[in-house]
C-alpha cells in the first residue's frame, strides 16, 4: 500500500524529530536525521516506511549513546548495558557499537589503558584490583593482560602508601606495619610488594621528624 507525504512538523517538545504526516494524517516520527529523505509530495510504500523506521531507531540508539559517552570514556560493555536499559534490540545495539567503532568512539584497548594510567596516578591499585575492575567493566581477558604487561607494582604501593602514610605517621612500628600493609592488601597488593613500600615510607616519615 502506498501512501503520500502530506506533512513533515518539528516537534514542539524535541526539535531533533519530525512528525510525519501521511494522507494528511500522523503517522509517526522520526529523528531529523532521518527524516531528511523525505519530501513532501513523496510516495512510500510499507517497505520504506519499515525501512525509515528501522533506520529511525538505530539513529535513536547512536544518540543515546553519544549522551552516555559524552560524561566520560566508556568501555562496550558499559555502552551495551545502558542500551539494553532503554530496551533495544540487539541487532540496534550490534550495529550501534559497530558504528562506535568504526568512529573510534569505543575501544577497548584504549579505555583499560586510560583506566590504569588514571588509577596509577590518582588512586594507586595493583595488578589484582586493576584485573577485578577491568573485569567488572567487561573488558576481555586479553586486553587486560596488555595493559597491565609493564604494570610496576613496585612504585604503584609505594605510591599508594605515601598517600595514605599522614594517617597512620603517629603510631608505633607494629601498629604502623600491620595498617599500611593491611591497607595496601585491600587495594590489590601483595605482600612482597606491600611490605618493602610500607618499610620505604615509614623510613621517610621518621627522617621528616
Amino acid at each position: 500500500m502506498e501512501r503520500k507525504v502530506t506533512a513533515l512538523k518539528v516537534q514542539k517538545r524535541n526539535p531533533q524529530r519530525i512528525n510525519v504526516f501521511l494522507d494528511d494524517e500522523f503517522a509517526f516520527g522520526l529523528s531529523r536525521i532521518t527524516a531528511a529523505w523525505l519530501r513532501i509530495g513523496q510516495i512510500v510504500d510499507e517497505d520504506k516506511i519499515q525501512e525509515l523506521q528501522s533506520a529511525d531507531e538505530n539513529e535513536v540508539a547512536y544518540q543515546k549513546a553519544l549522551h552516555f559517552l559524552s560524561f566520560r570514556v566508556r568501555s562496550e560493555n558499559e555502552v551495551r548495558k545502558n542500551l539494553e536499559k532503554h530496551k533495544f534490540s540487539e541487532i540496534v545495539i550490534l550495529d550501534v557499537l559497530e558504528r562506535l567503532r568504526r568512529n573510534r568512539l569505543v575501544n577497548d584497548v584504549d579505555f583499560a589503558q586510560n583506566w590504569v594510567e588514571n588509577r596509577s596516578a590518582f588512586r594507586p591499585r595493583g595488578r589484582r584490583a586493576l584485573q577485578m575492575e577491568l573485569q567488572q567493566k567487561g573488558i576481555a581477558t586479553e586486553v587486560i593482560d596488555e595493559v597491565l604487561t609493564d604494570l610496576d607494582e613496585d612504585d604503584l604501593a609505594y605510591r599508594a602508601a605515601q598517600k595514605q602514610a599522614r594517617k597512620y605517621r603517629r603510631l608505633e612500628w607494629q601498629e604502623y606495619r600491620k595498617k599500611m600493609i593491611a591497607y595496601l592488601a585491600r587495594r590489590g597488593f601483595n605482600y612482597g610488594d606491600a611490605a618493602p613500600a610500607a618499610e620505604k615510607v615509614w623510613k621517610e616519615l621518621k627522617s621528616d621528624e
